[in-house]
Parts: structure tokens; C-alpha cells; sequence
């Protein structure tokens, strides 16, 4: 093997040891890992806002998301979005939401998410929010929700996917409850 060779795979295995590091804003709770905490930006006036995180079940027995609460919103309820007969349904899970062990629950835009409401001020791009989650087993867990755009879809999304027709998907951040 030449000296260039043995440089450019020494460089390929650097890079794979640090390819998927856990993020510094992982949270692991028992046997519950919590990864991509994010919320979008809230026009001013908004009164609520979602927010967005998955969960992971790494042990063998089913945890529940029983609550959730902030400083930032006087209420904070665990919701599911789902299409009724063509109609988008929006209810709040009054028995929480389970997550069963080996499985991952995403709460994202259009299908589970934390309803943020009476919020005392706007969430704007760059904030840092942190709310507690309270699951039936692992306890009370603290997160940091990421603030993104207005219309992001993802973490790191800038408010424009090109992939999908923003007028059409669900945004609550300027809804009155």
C-alpha cells in the first residue's frame, strides 16, 4: 500500500468514527432516548405553537408521555392529527401516549405533536425553549426545544422544503383556542 493509500484510509476511517456521534442535545431518560426537539417560529400574537421531538424506547417494557409543561405556555397537551374521511382531525390524547419498548415515536408536523398553548410571548427563530416532559416511568424529563422557522418542517429546515406545498400542510402557530 502507498503512502497516499494508506493517508486517504486513514482519513475514510476518521471521518466514519465521527460520522453519527450522539448530539449533545440527546436526552436519555431510563430506557428512553430523546432526539430532535424542535418548535417553529410564532408570528407575534400567536397564542399557540407545536413542538416536535422523538422518542425512542430502548428496553423491553412500554413507557407513556403522560404530560407535558414550560414556562413559556399555560398549557401544554399531547395531541394526534389524523385524516377522518379526507378531513384533518386534531384531538388531544387524554391517556398519553405510549411508546412501546424497540419502537420510536415521532411527534412532527401533521401527526403527534405537543399543542403549546396560552403561550406568554412568541417563539422566535434561534430561541431555546425548555419544556418538561413527564413519562410514566422514566419520570420527569427536561428538554430543550429548538426554535426554527416560521414554516419549518424538520430541525435545521429553513422554512422551505422544496418537497412539499406549505399552503397545504397544517400550521396552528396563528390558531386562537
Amino acid at each position: 500500500m502507498n503512502k497516499l493509500s494508506r493517508i486517504l484510509a486513514l482519513a475514510a476511517l476518521s471521518a466514519l468514527a465521527f460520522a453519527a456521534p450522539c448530539r449533545a442535545d440527546d436526552v436519555k431518560a431510563g430506557d428512553l432516548v430523546i432526539t430532535q426537539a424542535w418548535s417553529r417560529a410564532t408570528p407575534g400574537g400567536a397564542k399557540v405553537a407545536g413542538g416536535y421531538l422523538t422518542i425512542e424506547n430502548k428496553g423491553s417494557a412500554a413507557d407513556k408521555l403522560i404530560s407535558v409543561s414550560a414556562e413559556i405556555a399555560g398549557k401544554i397537551e399531547v395531541h394526534e392529527m389524523a385524516m377522518d374521511n379526507g378531513v384533518m382531525k386534531m384531538r388531544p390524547l387524554d391517556k398519553g401516549l405510549a411508546i412501546e419498548p424497540g419502537k420510536t415515536v415521532k411527534l412532527a408536523p401533521g401527526g403527534y405533536h405537543l399543542m403549546m398553548q396560552e403561550l406568554k410571548g412568541p417563539l422566535k427563530q434561534g430561541d431555546k425553549v425548555p419544556v418538561t416532559l413527564q413519562f410514566e416511568k422514566a419520570g420527569k424529563v427536561a428538554v430543550t426545544l429548538d426554535v426554527q422557522a416560521v414554516g419549518a418542517q424538520a430541525p435545521g429546515d429553513a422554512g422551505h422544503s422544496g418537497h412539499m406545498d406549505m399552503k397545504k400542510m397544517p400550521d396552528h402557530s396563528g390558531m386562537k383556542m
